[in-house]
């Protein structure tokens, strides 16, 4: 409960006492999350491991009861690593916010004329904190329904303001997507609701899909998916994915694929299969058809993609079929598998969302051609970090992103009884497939931008100081750059003056010290601007991720052996 009120309550004293906590805004969200992550990293430590199919720290209050309805929050062994990985990523991403200069994409929170506001900024990601933590606490489900919409209003904002100069398209596929799978998947737990008479997921879990007919299921089953599909992403319901990627902040991209992609794949597994186990038997091979489809789409568009975020974007389709490959396995190997590549990706993807904003930051720009190579060369620590999280990404033995993969694969090779072992036989061959493909796509990559021979930027002109970090995309004072791509920006200012979070005055101190066009170091770049290297709040927020990468790679029975009974529990009307 205290995970839920600390940012809940952060978030309210940024409305009520504005004036008591601007003195300290950039330092303010920083100690939220903080004080967040500590109660997190507590939780883990305490978590009674040898019982980790049962729900634990449970809160159980009547919410409506008149309808039957319960404030049910509880941790288990599905739902503890996603949660300890939501608090540390939401402490990073103000890591990464507060301690940069006004130079980099700490901007947003010492803003300067014509820039962001902090305060709706820190407001928006602790209401995006208290939505993915309750998701994963949820043990009701009218509640995780509500904490699963709740995300969606702080997101469409963090794009719609914060993002590109395509964020007004981009928050609106998003916002329109979500919410149309949201409403099929509302009318799917409202089946199961009126089959069982229950919300409670853990009754429900417990009794197997009890009173509900197998047509029943498969109904519910096909309805509460699509609304996870949605989210997850799956193929062919993608499409608001790379635009989202593309145009949101920094920070925005990576809680949008370390957490909220999630999201989805956590409602399978704490939802769809266990509640609706007949359901799951027969909609599973359809499910590993559309994640093998969408494992090699994703590898072949990344291929395509020039744009560094749209690539990092796409991989992110592949990388969700390996899971919804794995749940579709119906075993305790496949979906140990996905459970895993769900913690993999979000370590992985959120490093290289970072790392896409840092360079973008520097360069300007994220078109791999545009970078000119050699960045190994010119910024060999921000090259070495790039490579590292592409070959982690890539699913190299020893990093964390092989053994999810490698897991659903192997589940797939001997599928649950009653499943067609020839089909799923044909599923683990095309996802071998795309994870060779997966290889080539970021081979490439590196081959562009961190071999070769150092070049100037051929097509972006120097912004001296500019915080161009895809966090706050728009140029210093509103001010537009022919030729670059914040042409026809001019005068445009963010639409969040109109929430009424317009009093915040442009931080002298931050305005200063964006007009230092030589600051920092490094080889000269985009049209001989000087650029740096790796800076010490960029080496905090990444830091962590790194050693997670090595030790869930290097140990990975630290996750398995967490997951395992878990979902050998949720797999009970299987067995």
């Amino acid at each position: 409960m205290a995970l839920l009120a600390v940012p809940l309550i952060g978030a309210l004293l940024l409305l009520v006492a504005p004036t008591v906590v601007r003195p300290w805004l950039r330092v303010y969200g920083l100690v939220v999350s903080g004080v967040a992550l500590v109660l997190a990293v507590v939780m883990v430590a305490t978590f009674d491991y040898g019982q980790a199919a049962r729900p634990q720290f449970a809160v159980d209050r009547e919410w409506i009861p008149g309808l039957g309805l319960h404030f049910h929050l509880a941790v288990d062994g599905i739902s503890l690593p996603l949660i300890a990985l939501t608090a540390l990523l939401t402490f990073l991403c103000f890591v990464y916010l507060s301690w940069g200069d006004a130079r980099g994409p700490g901007q947003l929170l010492r803003p300067r004329a014509g820039g962001a506001r902090p305060r709706a900024l820190v407001f928006t990601l602790l209401v995006l904190e208290v939505g993915m933590v309750g998701t994963f606490l949820a043990l009701d489900l009218l509640l995780f329904f509500v904490f699963f919409e709740i995300v969606l209003i702080p997101m469409y904002f963090l794009i719609a303001i914060w993002g590109g100069k395509g964020r007004r398209g981009a928050s609106i596929k998003f916002i329109l997507y979500t919410l149309l799978g949201s409403v099929v998947m509302l009318l799917g737990l409202l089946l199961v609701w009126a089959r069982t008479g229950t919300l409670d997921i853990v009754a429900l879990g417990q009794a197997h899909g009890a009173g509900m007919p197998r047509a029943v299921q498969i109904l519910a089953f096909v309805a509460i998916g699509v609304g996870l599909a949605v989210k997850t992403p799956m193929w062919p319901l993608h499409t608001w994915l790379p635009d989202a990627h593309t145009e949101a902040p920094t920070v925005g991209s990576v809680l949008l694929a370390g957490v909220l992609l999630k999201m989805g794949t956590y409602g399978f597994a704490r939802i769809a299969i266990p509640v609706l186990p007949e359901g799951a038997a027969a909609v599973a091979p359809w499910l590993g058809a559309f994640a093998v489809v969408g494992i090699v789409y994703g590898a072949l568009a990344c291929l395509a993609q020039r744009d560094l975020k749209r690539m990092i974007a796409y991989s992110s389709v592949g990388h969700m079929g390996f899971v919804l490959l794995g749940f579709a396995t119906l075993t305790t190997v496949g979906i140990n598998g996905a459970l895993f590549a769900n913690v993999a990706h979000g370590l992985i993807t959120g490093l290289l969302f970072f790392l896409a904003g840092a360079i973008k930051e520097r360069y300007g720009t994220a078109d791999m051609r545009a970078l000119g190579g050699g960045m190994l060369a010119t910024l060999p620590h921000l090259g070495s970090v790039l490579t590292f999280a592409a070959i982690a990404s890539l699913g190299v033995p020893g990093l964390a992103g092989f053994w999810g993969e490698m897991l659903s694969l192997f589940g797939a090779f001997q599928p649950a009884a009653g499943l067609p072992r020839g089909l799923f036989l044909t599923f683990m061959v095309i996802g071998g497939l795309g994870a060779v493909l997966t290889a080539a796509y970021f081979l490439v990559m590196l081959s562009r931008v961190t071999h070769g021979r150092p070049e100037r930027a051929r097509a972006v002109p120097a912004i001296a100081g500019s915080g161009a970090s895809g966090v706050g995309d728009w140029p210093p004072g509103g001010s537009a750059l022919p030729g670059s791509e914040w042409s026809g920006w001019a005068g445009e200012s963010p639409d969040i003056e109109q929430a009424g979070w317009a009093d915040e005055p442009p931080d002298s101190e931050g305005a200063a010290g964006a007009a230092d066009p030589t600051a920092g170091k490094g080889e000269g770049g985009a049209g001989g601007r000087v650029l740096r290297d790796i800076q010490g709040y960029e080496f905090a927020a990444w830091v962590p991720l790194i050693v997670l990468i090595l030790l869930f790679g290097l140990w990975p029975k630290l996750l398995l052996s967490l997951t395992t009974p878990a979902v050998q529990t949720l797999l009970g009307a299987l067995s």
